[in-house]
């Protein structure tokens, strides 16, 4: 090894250890594997980069993280383990350098034809910690020459760093979600605990009796649908929930949540109307998770619109945008609470004289919106109603 190629190699080094100190301190799991997969193009000289987070429960590997493709392309495609390039990183968990990627019948060709990027060269490691495989870190298409024994030790030590850094971030985010959770079940739980003390009492008549069982159905319900809630949001959180990418028809998926709540709307009285788009309405996503969405924002719009309100879904698309609009006659929300009705456990004051909730709903919806490169917007008045809008862009076919 020349001089100069000793201080280039060096230089590396330190921009890894320097990088090291920057892991350790983000907590943020998104800008976390933003910054990785960064540094492994920059430290490996490679055009591009990628993790693949492994998911050991159905035995798949799922992109998470990219330097040169938009999120909702990308994220969530899944590779099977048993038939690519990265799942024999982690069955042997060894990395590997492979200088013609079309001649390896390892090489997952699906993913080149989604994302119409074609891998020449690769260089992979594993990413390990306590002994249990996490990921995998990989570089693609070396801009100069091939992949060298110097490019596999830098990624393997970056590889190491990585995965500690991102189980520390997703451990810091369960604690901080299972604190507020626990913070939240309190309400409930006083409740409960309120209700089976007095129930018990020999002088209460069978009304109040019935009145108390109410509301402690109430209560689990409650309890229940938080519970639910929170393992939905912790697996976003956690980046464990990755979106199954599909080409979607909103059209088709708003028609099927329409059908889902006619019979809720017609139970409490409410005239539900509705204009979706004859043509479809096409986006990259996953058809489940886009079905949450707009269930919560009709559900939502059932809970808190009276007896005898409208609730009205439009769903339409431009040449590049897709939008779905949910507006209703109901409550409405005041002014100083709209900005925070997407935080997570927020409920609006007063609002459960009108619906009982787990204060989650939104914040799941903002997140799975983001994850699909959409916008959510609410505007409301008190005692006029409110208005959810969710913008999309459109794949053009």
């Amino acid at each position: 090894m020349t001089e100069p190629q000793l201080n280039t190699l060096l230089d590396r080094y330190q921009r890894l250890i320097k990088l090291s100190h920057d892991l350790a301190s983000t907590l943020d799991l998104e800008a976390l594997l933003d910054r990785i997969v960064q540094a492994a193009a920059d430290l490996s000289y490679a055009e591009a980069a990628s993790i693949l987070l492994y998911d050991e429960a159905n035995h798949q590997l799922y992109f998470q993280a990219t330097t040169n493709l938009a999120v909702p392309i990308m994220r969530g495609l899944i590779v099977p383990v048993d038939t690519s390039i990265a799942g024999w990183i982690v069955t042997q968990r060894q990395p590997v350098i492979i200088n013609d990627t079309q001649q390896d019948p390892r090489h997952f060709k699906q993913i080149g034809k989604a994302t119409k990027v074609e891998t020449n060269s690769l260089l992979g490691v594993p990413m390990i910690t306590k002994d249990k495989v996490i990921g995998v870190v990989e570089a693609i298409n070396k801009l100069s020459g091939q992949f060298s024994q110097e490019d596999q030790d830098l990624l393997l030590a970056l590889g190491s760093q990585a995965a500690v850094a991102i189980e520390n971030a997703r451990l810091f985010q369960q604690s901080d979600l299972i604190s507020e959770l626990v913070h939240e079940i309190r309400t409930p739980l006083a409740s409960l605990t309120a209700a089976v003390h007095l129930i018990q009492r020999p002088e209460i008549k069978d009304e109040q009796r019935s009145n108390l069982l109410l509301t402690m159905q109430r209560e689990i319900h409650r309890l229940s649908e938080m519970a639910t809630s929170f393992l939905d949001l912790a697996h976003i959180e956690s980046g464990r929930s990755p979106l199954h990418v599909d080409q979607v028809d909103l059209a088709k998926v708003t028609e099927e949540c329409i059908r889902v709540v006619q019979g809720k709307t017609l139970e409490k009285g409410l005239n539900l109307q509705w204009v979706i788009a004859s043509s479809p309405l096409m986006v990259k996503g996953d058809s489940d998770k886009l079905k949450q969405v707009v269930l919560n924002l009709l559900s939502n719009a059932i809970k808190y619109t009276p007896s005898g309100g409208d609730i009205t879904m439009t769903a339409e698309g431009t040449n590049g945008e897709i939008q779905i609009q949910v507006s209703d006659t109901g409550v409405g929300i005041p002014q100083e609470s709209v900005p925070l009705v997407f935080e997570k456990f927020y409920r609006v004051p007063n609002s459960e004289q009108s619906a009982q909730g787990s204060g989650l709903g939104l914040s799941i919806c903002k997140r799975i919106v983001e994850a699909h490169q959409g916008i959510i917007e609410v505007q409301s008045k008190v005692g006029e109603g409110t208005v959810f809008i969710v913008r999309f862009p459109r794949m053009m076919l």
